[in-house]
């Protein structure tokens, strides 16, 4: 039944507000009776309260982001106590037992002291933590709003290290946007606070103005005593409206002023302020001399003693949990070693890493300028720009057994790819840096085994003078792990990867999606096509157009070479436009018809793809011809290309891809309409 009625409550608590919010206006206009007015002024001093208490055991700021529309709320509602107040008093001499009892009490019936009471509580709200906590609010927004693209940049760097999963990054950047927004919130909503202040200050004058006039005009009675009257009556109301007020602003202050924690504000102030027994042993020293020196002794002392004695203790306790967190610590060691757990966990193997040697460190330490970790996050991004699947998460870890210089590039555990680094040099790349203008240590550029070397930072400048190309070591580093990613993308596609792809798709074109899987290729057959056109650096970018493909051609058979060759057709444009310039000119290679042929000939169908059965000799002087063309294209400056038969295309690329992994192989399906092929050469498998 309780919790009925509770659900009931909270399904209707829009509408209690909304109701709320009116009779807050209502107020300013209808006259209330004077117990009324009793019971809400009791409320507003309760929702001060309350107010403080909550925001003294907040722990994160963000559990209490109502509180910039609670301080809308409440100031209008204080207000709308002080005009009803304000009427009870001028017209009836009267404005409950609360305000009359808040006059008598707190002053003594004294109007001057309440008085001055009442100017002091709206000096110290006004001036010291209305402005304050004012002003907290501006520069912390300020500064959330300045900080958030480096907390965005912070959060990719974790996700991309394994530290954080995809979900633990969109929680922390919802986190991020919610401060922004609250301390946003909260920069406005201390002008209600000193609003309110102001406010009180002017009503508190009309009051007594107004009420001193009714009571010696209308009601005919002495100066002194109307002037007393009115006066106790008005005090009496400003210090109920200013001590919750006070109390609201303290609370905003606390709010604005209150870093994330794991505890309320009173276990921090006193796991902190108590955390140093040496500092409670000097201040209590610091008593006992000002004691020796004449001020009175017994309330020292007695200070002294309860700083010195609470020193003891806890240096006592802090002995204690020191040498428990020590026996626990090895406890749990020895315990952790004898779970299965550790030896399951240590069967994790990641999809890439970098391993780095220790002088490489600073490239990825952020509190030392290094921006690697940012860099790979880019680089993420660029490779799903221009090849159409995410590269996985790439764990970035030191290596104590590699030399300092020294880095390594691991698909799944397996090094693939490494080089050396001088984190302070520049790497300068030019076809005559082989002069000695420019000292420098010889070396190879990692990613493409171009001659280079390695400049000191003070011959930058020179050797850009001179048309060199100079890059720091991040930046090689950069590139490596790009064309690394390029070269092994096959590879790297995983089962899971397609997954989401093609899950990515269903979302837009779902019938595509239900008509190819699981009826007529299921994942494993899709990462084979996919992981075919990755290695051959064919973006999958357009994936809902190969899908399209092998659901039309996969009903005639699941040969996966001949998918993959229907596949690339679909995307001959793209890939042909990436190999012609402005002229739209396509200069390529030929095989010689009768070669051509033959290979055809002895193709033979595997379990998955296809083979060719030809003598060995006869391959090696094939891919020996094709290497010298080849070579011929490059020296002209133009891109390898070769054009043969489909069924061929794919073979062919098989053999050559170890030897000359910069040829392209193109088959006459994929040449497109509106360019220009020329024939350039033809390569046989003579010796000649």
């Amino acid at each position: 039944m309780a919790t009925a009625i509770r659900r009931r409550w909270m399904e209707n608590i829009d509408v209690l507000a909304g109701l709320a919010m009116v009779m807050i206006v209502v107020m300013m206009v209808v006259p209330l009776p004077a117990h009324l007015l009793d019971v809400l002024i009791t409320i507003n001093i309760t929702g001060a309260v309350l107010t403080l208490m909550l925001a003294i055991f907040t722990k994160d700021p963000l559990e209490f982001s109502v509180l910039p529309s609670l301080l809308l709320v409440m100031t209008l509602f204080r207000l709308s106590l002080n005009v009803a107040a304000t009427k009870l008093i001028l017209l009836d001499g009267h404005a409950g037992d609360v305000i009359q009892q808040f006059g008598q009490f707190v002053v003594r019936g004294n109007a001057v002291v309440g008085f001055i009471v009442f100017v002091i509580l709206v000096i110290v709200q006004f001036i010291v933590i209305t402005k304050g906590a004012e002003r907290i609010s501006e520069v912390v927004a300020r500064f959330t709003l300045d900080a958030m693209p480096g907390k965005q940049m912070a959060i990719d760097a974790d996700m991309n290290s394994g530290l954080i999963n995809e979900q633990g990054a969109k929680d922390r950047r919802k986190k991020i946007q919610q401060e922004a927004d609250f301390y946003g919130a909260m920069d406005g909503a201390s002008k209600f606070v000193k609003g309110d202040a102001i406010a009180a200050i002017i009503i508190l004058v009309i009051n007594i103005i107004g009420g001193f006039v009714i009571g010696v005009v209308m009601k005919d009675m002495a100066i002194l005593e109307a002037l007393n009257k009115y006066t106790l009556l008005t005090i009496g109301d400003g210090l109920v409206s200013q001590i919750p007020a006070l109390l609201i602003s303290t609370s905003t202050g606390l709010v604005v002023t209150r870093a994330a924690s794991e505890n309320n504000l009173g276990q921090d102030i006193a796991r902190q302020m108590f955390r140093a027994p040496r500092a409670l042993f000097i201040t209590g020293g610091v008593l006992i001399a000002l004691a020796l020196f004449g001020l009175p002794k017994i309330p020292l002392f007695i200070v002294a003693a309860f700083l010195v004695i609470s020193g003891l203790m806890i240096q006592r306790s802090m002995r204690a949990a020191a040498d428990k967190e020590t026996e626990t610590a090895s406890e749990i060691e020895l315990e952790d070693s004898k779970k299965p757990e550790n030896v399951v966990a240590a069967l994790h193997v990641d999809n890439m890493e970098i391993e780095l040697g220790y002088a490489l460190i600073a490239l990825v330490d952020a509190n030392r300028g290094g921006d690697f970790m940012e860099r790979v996050v880019l680089i993420r991004r660029q490779i799903a720009a221009e090849l159409g699947f995410i590269v996985p998460v790439i764990r970035i870890r030191d290596n104590m057994n590699l030399t300092a210089n020294q880095y390594v590039i691991k698909l799944r555990g397996a090094e693939v790819a490494g080089g050396d680094l001088l984190a302070d040099h520049y790497l300068c790349m030019s076809s005559g840096f082989e002069d000695d203008s420019i000292p420098g240590t010889p070396t190879k550029e990692p990613a493409f085994g171009l001659d280079a070397k390695w400049i000191n930072i003070k011959y930058r400048e020179q050797a850009e003078t001179a048309g060199c190309t100079v890059v720091d070591a991040p930046t090689v580093l950069a590139t490596h792990l790009t064309e690394v990613i390029k070269i092994h993308a096959g590879e790297i596609l995983t089962r899971q990867d397609v997954k989401m792809l093609v899950d990515n798709v269903r979302e837009y074109a779902p019938a595509i999606v239900e008509e190819l899987i699981p009826d007529l290729l299921n994942l494993g057959q899709i990462q084979k096509i996919l992981s075919n056109l990755l290695r051959e650096r064919v973006s999958i970018k357009d994936l809902m157009t190969v899908l399209e493909t092998l659901a039309d051609y996969s009903v005639f058979g699941k040969d996966i070479d001949r998918l993959t060759e229907y596949a690339r057709q679909s995307l001959s444009r793209q890939i042909v436009q990436a190999l012609i310039g402005k002229e739209k000119e396509l200069r390529v290679l030929t095989l010689d018809p009768q070669l051509e042929q033959q290979i055809l000939n002895n193709i033979q169908p595997a379990e998955f793809g296809s083979f060719v059965n030809l003598d060995p000799n006869l391959i090696q002087r094939l891919v020996k011809n094709i290497s010298k063309e080849t070579e011929k294209m490059m020296l002209n400056g133009y891109v390898p290309v070769m054009v043969c038969a489909p069924m061929v295309r794919i073979n062919l690329k098989k053999m050559t891809e170890r030897q000359l992994p910069q040829l392209v192989v193109l088959s006459y399906n994929e040449l497109i309409q509106g360019i220009e092929v020329q024939a350039v050469g033809m390569v046989n498998a003579d010796e000649s």
